[in-house]
This record gives C-alpha cells, structure tokens and sequence, in this order.
C-alpha cells in the first residue's frame, strides 16, 4: 500500500542574498556570492537553504581586481574608475558554498546593526558551527525572521539586542494536546489560527501558555470566569521544559514507606485589628512575633490589617523597626522610588531608539496591563487611573532591576498588592519584596531552571506521597505535570478569587510550615480531584480540560487544610527519604506541629524564622 507522502511548500524565498567572503592575497580581496535563500515546510520538519545563483570556482588569481564578480548580478567595483559594472554569468554546477540546515538545529541567530547598510543574519547551529553570513542586499531579513518564527520561538538576549535565541516549539506531550483535542468550537477558530499562525505570541513552549489558551477557548464564560480580554497571557518565549527527575544531579530514588493516617487539621479565625494592635508596644515594635506569624498561617489577616502587615511579610518594613523607623523608611523609600521613576520617564524619544529593553518593556507592560484583572472594581472602566498606576509601577521595576525587566506575569502578582496598597509606593516595594523571594524570582528566568526544579520537586513528592495517582498520571502521559505549570509560576493568582488569593499568598508568605509549602498545596488539589480523574478515566486531554475548569472553583479553606495535614503526615514519617526531607527542609528539628519554638522577644526580627530566601530547593 502507498503511503502518504508529505507536501513540501516553500514558505518563504528571496533573491539577492549574498555571502561575503574574502580570497586572493589581500584583505581587501572581497568576493560577492549571489544566491537565493529558502524557508521550505516539509510538515514534520522545517529547514532553510541558500543556494549561489552561479557555480564558478572562484579564481584566486586576480590581483588586479579590487571586487571579484561570481554572482550572476553582481558588482565589479572598478580600480581606476567610479562608475560600477553589472556583469551577468550564468550557473554551471552546485557550488561548496550552497547551505542547508533545520531549524530544531539553530542555537542563535545574530542581526547586523541598523547602521551598517545591508543588513545580514548570521545562523549559529547547536553543535557551534557558525554558518556564512547572509546579507539581503534587496531586503528581506525582518521578513526572513518572521517567517522563521512561524516555526521556533525566538528571544532578544539580553546581552546582546542583536543576539536572538532559538528555542524548538516541539513538545511532545504539548503537540499530543492540541492534536488530539477535537472540541474546539466556533469561538475558538480565532485562538486555533493565532496558534499555528502566530507561535511567538501564541506558541505553549510551558505550561502557563496551555492553561490559558484551553481556559480560553474551552471553558464557557460565566459570571465567576475573567473575561478573555483580561487573561494577560504568561511567558510567550518559555523554552521548553523536559521534567525527567532521574537525570538530574543527586536524584534519589524514592522507595514507598509507610505513611501513617494524615492528621485532621482546623483553620482559624482570621486576626482582627484588635488582635494586631495587641502586638504593637507603645513604640509601635512588634511583640511576640512568632505568635503572630503562626496565627496569620493558621487564620489569614481580616481585611483592614493587610495594608499594614503585609509590609512586614514582604520586608518592606523589618519586625523589629519601631513606628518612627519605618516613617523615615517610608520617606527615604518614597525618594527611591520616583527617583526611578523619572529616570525612565525623562528618556527621550531619540533615546528610546537606540534603547531596545526599553522599549520591549514598554510594549509588554502596555500590552499586560491593558488586561489585567479589569472586572476588579479598582481596574475596571476606561481612563482608571490605577490601571496607570500598574504601568508606572512595573516601568519603574525596570529601571529598579535591569537584568530582569519586565516579563508577562508579573502583573498578575503585582494587582492585588495594589488593591491592598492603595498607594504607589508602598505597593511597589512590597512588589519589590515579593518578586526578590526566591520562589518567585526564578520562576522568570530565562532559562527556567527554577521552574523545572520546582516540577521535580513536585513530581517527586506526589510519587512518594501517591504513587496510585502518579501512577495513573504516568499511564495517561501525565507524570510531568505541566497543568501545574501556571499554578507555579504566578502562585495560583488565576486559580483563586481575589480574595482568595490574598489568603493563600499571606499564608505561604509566613515560611510556615516548612519549605516549599506551595508545592503542599499542588498535592492538596490534586488529592481532592483525584476521585474524578481516576473514576472517569480521563485521558491526557481530559486531565488537562478538567485541571483548567477547577479556576475559580477551589476551596481555598479546604485546601489550605489539607495541604497542612499533608505536610503533618509527611513530617510524621519516621523514614521518610532524605530527598523529601531536602524539599521541605525537615533535617534536623520537630517540624510535627507547624510551630517554631523559641523565645519571644521585642528585639526578634523575621530573621529569626525560616524565609522564602533561605530556600534551598531552587
């Protein structure tokens, strides 16, 4: 039986590419290869050739030719005259300068700059090799690189505007997802098109791009779900993540043991402004921190406490500071903050030219926070001035942390530290406190080490934890718990209300019980929608569809519950594997009761307790 044969189209073709290379016995030999350069889709692969236009072995011998002319339009530049001659010739045989690679192949690709007059594009391979350089002498290099990112995801470095990284948009389990899931309907032909059409903005290279492209397009919308305008969408460049525990350094295979029952755990009223107020001496010093701190893990603030505690969790303000010390804080860090807040301010238009990470910064943080959270009553409605407030503030982290800048996501984290703000300021620096805990500021590099490191840690706890459900997941190509992906990376900012979310992040903010308790909370969700996966046996597209639909469907009261009678259970086990203990952090003290035991003392400072920047598990 014939089988089918895949249709090769060409996508992109251009004249006037040209190699330039030197020959002869001077440097100032230089030789012009015409040639015509191609983008050609075979359906599984994609790869690009050049090809001279014209073959002739290239005579070393021409001392008395300042330009060699080989290519079949070419250029020979006169020494005793100015006036150019155009010389035609036509090919006779494949050339050893003719190229051809795949694009899972390139590392890099390096443009010329602006300045230079034509423009050419330099093809760095993964194995080092460095391919001739390509100079559109008629144009074509934006068009050439559009149409390659049709295919791969392409970042600008951030050490070099002109160095742009290569990452495949293949990814197994991702591709099976897409290709597998036939339910789209007709309002989601528009998000279908922009995924194979557009994959710089639309690829899924992680996660986050999966949950928000399916919530989009699968889940109808209800007055509990955002509207498809506000979902800002999370890290269009993320390379690809391959989650494979048992080839990282120091993995440790897991043997079960036993676990004894997992203890029933009872939440807390939340603090009230009496109970806060009862912590303050009458310098405005906190008192009895540790008291206070497991208080707010087991019950949450009530709402009016946030503005002023939660400067305390994000260090904003030191526990020890009195009222006085955080008031010349607060002015010296009001200073900072419009200080850099000019600075990008006052970049001109001129200027702004000749600054790309500006300018990239500027388009993202438009283009986030146009959309973000604008059903919240503080950022809905056209002109809102605090949708100006979240530019200001996010343009100034820029300036405030250059190495990073601005990557998608990092509005959601910032909106409701707004909300419970009010002011620009204090808003920015609590900002600031959240994204330098290490959990999260990992979560956007570039490389995305610290969310792969966070996916092993997760897959080896549920394996230990629950290897019935580990299992199962493993059988339906699961195992990697990519649906966890946007849970991770933005905290669960779109998995809970809003006032929901301000619970959760001031409990994981208090370090308490142990490392990693947000990873706890992953297995809590999964432990409570186990039932349905496994009892309707659904599939790898089923899990991923049903994992979607749990947003703004979650208990957070249960959950938090849960994941601490998780962790009582884990604690409790006396085998439990050095790699677990590793992940949370339980070599060496009692952590059975999610206390910490020590002597309170109007001098203790949050030092005192394990900090989301002592992590060790990144």
């Amino acid at each position: 039986m014939a089988t089918a044969r895949t249709k090769t189209k060409t996508v992109f073709e251009k004249g006037g590419v040209f190699i330039h290379t030197t020959v002869g016995t001077s440097e100032d030999d230089d030789t012009l290869l015409g040639g015509r350069v191609r983008l050609i889709d075979k359906g599984e692969c994609q790869f690009m050739e050049w090809n001279p236009l014209n073959d002739h072995e290239i005579d070393d011998e021409q001392p008395d030719k300042e330009w060699a002319v080989i290519n079949a339009v070419g250029y020979k530049k006169q020494t005793n005259q100015d006036q150019e001659k155009v010389t035609v010739q036509q090919p006779t045989r494949r050339s050893k300068y003719a190229m051809k690679f795949y694009l899972n192949d390139l590392r890099s690709i390096k443009r010329s700059k602006p300045s230079l007059g034509w423009s050419y594009l330099l093809f760095v391979l993964k194995d080092g090799v460095t391919l001739p350089a390509l100079h559109f002498h008629e144009g074509g290099s934006k068009e050439m690189m559009r149409n390659i990112e049709r295919y791969v995801t392409i970042t600008r470095s951030t050490d070099d505007p002109r160095q742009f990284l290569v990452t495949p948009n293949d990814s197994h389990a991702l591709s099976k997802s897409i290709h597998e899931l036939h339910i789209f309907g007709e309002t989601s032909a528009g998000y279908v098109s922009k995924f194979f059409k557009d994959p710089y903005s639309a690829t899924m290279g992680g996660f986050s791009k999966v949950t928000n492209f399916l919530r989009d397009s699968l889940v109808t919308q209800t007055a509990q779900h955002r509207p498809l305008d506000e979902m800002a969408e999370l890290m269009p460049d993320l390379p690809r993540v391959e989650i494979n525990p048992r080839t990282e350094p120091g993995y440790e295979l897991i043997t079960q043991s036993t676990l004894g029952p997992r203890p029933e755990v009872k939440r807390e009223d939340p603090v009230i402004p009496e109970e806060w107020q009862g912590h303050l001496d009458v310098d405005g010093r906190v008192v009895r921190i540790h008291e206070l701190i497991q208080r707010i893990f087991h019950g949450g603030l009530y709402h009016s406490n946030r503005k002023e505690v939660w400067k305390f969790l994000l260090n904003f303000y030191e526990w020890s500071s009195t009222k006085k010390d955080r008031q010349e804080l607060r002015k010296q860090k009001e200073d900072d903050y419009f200080r850099m807040k000019l600075q990008w301010k006052s970049i001109s238009d001129e200027q702004a030219k000749r600054n790309s990470s500006h300018r990239d910064n500027v388009c993202l943080v438009d283009k986030d926070v146009s959309r973000t959270d604008r059903t919240h009553p503080c950022f809905e409605g056209q002109n809102n001035p605090n949708i100006s407030m979240l530019y200001d503030i996010l343009m100034t982290y820029c300036q405030f942390n250059f190495d990073l800048g601005y990557v998608q996501g990092m509005s959601d984290l910032l909106s409701p530290i707004l909300v419970v703000m009010e002011d620009e300021v204090d808003a920015f620096w609590c900002f600031v406190g959240f994204m330098d805990m290490e959990g999260v500021r990992n979560n956007f590099d570039l490389d995305q080490e610290g969310m792969k490191q966070q996916l092993i840690n997760l897959n080896t706890l549920l394996h230990f934890l629950d290897p019935e459900l580990y299992n199962y997941l493993d059988s339906k190509d699961s195992s990697n718990l990519y649906f966890c992906f946007r849970w991770l990376l933005i905290k669960f900012k779109r998995e809970f209300s809003f006032a929901d979310i301000m619970r959760l992040w001031e409990v994981m903010w208090t370090s308490l019980p142990c490392n990693n308790f947000h990873l706890l909370i992953c297995l809590s969700i999964l432990d409570t929608e186990k039932p349905t996966l496994i009892q309707n046996d659904c599939g790898f597209n089923d899990i991923l569809k049903h994992i979607n639909e749990l947003s703004l469907n979650i208990d957070i009261e249960d959950t938090l519950k849960k994941a601490e009678g998780i962790y009582l259970q884990l604690a409790q086990c006396e085998q439990l594997p050095g790699t677990i203990k590793d992940i949370l952090g339980l070599h060496g003290d009692d952590h059975t009761n999610g206390h910490i035991d020590c002597e309170d003392s109007n001098n203790s400072s949050i030092e005192m307790i394990p900090h989301p920047n002592a992590e060790t598990a990144f």
